[in-house]
């Protein structure tokens, strides 16, 4: 197994792909939906960075519907900062926490660009019984941070 940089350990048992279903919704412009998705995180050896890809379709039909990719940068002092540019032209840069202890991620964004609606993001991932689950929240220019997705996912 390659050697992992000592910042990335903390976060190592996310290194892998991880496969579930999730629900979205926003109360001013998105009606309810289900969707599958797969996340993966991937590390090159001796760099302090996680490559991030997450590709979600439409339950049923199998017809894709949002992408997006991104790298994270864990410190070892357990702040973190992630950057993700998604299909759609939006690019987040987001600061953050994390705790190896309790296996969780807390991310706010910092930046929200090429958006004409998003004012903010906020994403939290967290280990509840094995799986990889998390919830996403976004603001726009006339709501404030708002429920709008959330997923739980099985490492394959």
């Amino acid at each position: 197994m390659a050697a992992v940089h000592p910042a990335v350990q903390p976060l190592s048992y996310l290194l892998g792909t991880w496969k579930g279903k999730g629900k979205g919704t926003y109360p001013t412009i998105i009606s309810p939906f289900h969707y599958s998705e797969e996340l993966q995180f991937s590390h090159s050896p001796n760099k302090p960075v996680i490559a991030y890809s997450s590709k979600t379709w439409k339950l049923g039909s199998g017809e894709a519907m949002h992408s997006e990719s991104g790298y994270w940068r864990p410190k070892i002092d357990g702040t973190i900062e992630v950057v993700i540019a998604q299909s759609t032209g939006l690019v987040e840069v987001q600061k953050g926490t994390y705790d190896a202890e309790r296996r969780s991620v807390k991310l706010k964004s910092e930046l929200v660009g090429n958006a004409s609606k998003v004012k903010e993001i906020t994403r939290v991932f967290e280990m509840v019984d094995g799986e990889l689950s998390y919830v996403v929240e976004m603001a726009t220019n006339v709501t404030n941070l708002q429920s709008h997705l959330k997923a739980s996912l099985k490492k394959l």
